[in-house]
């Protein structure tokens, strides 16, 4: 059973300026002691096309944590826009949210985002190279999609053994289809579950 449940996130200022910071609002559960740091990571994905362009925009280590229930905020600066596609910079995109412990993910958290101009007029004729400081993001905080993952929380020794065998906990929710005509950038090969997030 994993020892830390993820209870809520909240999504903080949105939608918002595209070059404001990303800021969530996470709180987990401990069900024991952690003796080690978990490992927060969030990620840009930049293009759908390929995960080259995937930037991490921030990692934070949180421990050793101790049971019970916590909560803080994790911020990030927005991504470094010369390494978005032009293409890809308007529309949708996702943002990633994920954990782990002894370097194992167990779970990651993804967030549908759309990128508009507010002016009508930029809207009509998007200008080249994109104004990125007349876009607007916004973040789809009602529909996150949840994947967690089976790891080893106990034995460093049999990490190398689990981590190739890691598999992603399915949970009985299907996808929501996703409204309009843009296309929907995947999570990853893996990504297949959706969840609500609560506390046991």
């Amino acid at each position: 059973m994993a020892k830390v449940q993820l209870c809520n996130i909240t999504v903080m200022d949105n939608p918002s300026p595209f070059l404001n910071p990303f800021q969530f609002e996470i709180t987990f559960e401990c069900i024991e002691e952690l003796k080690e740091d978990l490992e927060w990571k969030m990620i840009y994905v930049g293009s759908a096309e390929s995960e080259e362009y995937d930037q991490v925009l921030d990692s934070v280590y949180v421990g050793p944590i101790p049971e019970g229930k916590h909560m803080f905020v994790f911020q990030a600066d927005p991504p470094n826009v010369s390494r978005i596609p032009e293409n890809d910079a308007l529309g949708v995109t996702v943002v990633l949210l994920t954990c782990s412990y002894r370097a194992q993910e167990f779970i990651r958290v993804g967030y549908f985002i759309n990128n508009e101009y507010s002016d009508p007029e930029l809207k009509e004729n998007p200008p080249s190279p994109p104004q990125f400081d007349k876009v607007t993001r916004n973040i789809l905080a009602s529909e996150p999609r949840v994947t967690r993952f089976k790891i080893n929380w106990e034995e460093p020794n049999a990490q190398e053994s689990m981590a190739g065998n890691a598999e992603p906990i399915v949970a009985d929710a299907q996808p929501q289809e996703q409204s309009g005509s843009a296309q929907v950038p995947s999570f990853s090969e893996n990504s297949n579950s959706w969840a609500t997030m609560e506390c046991s």
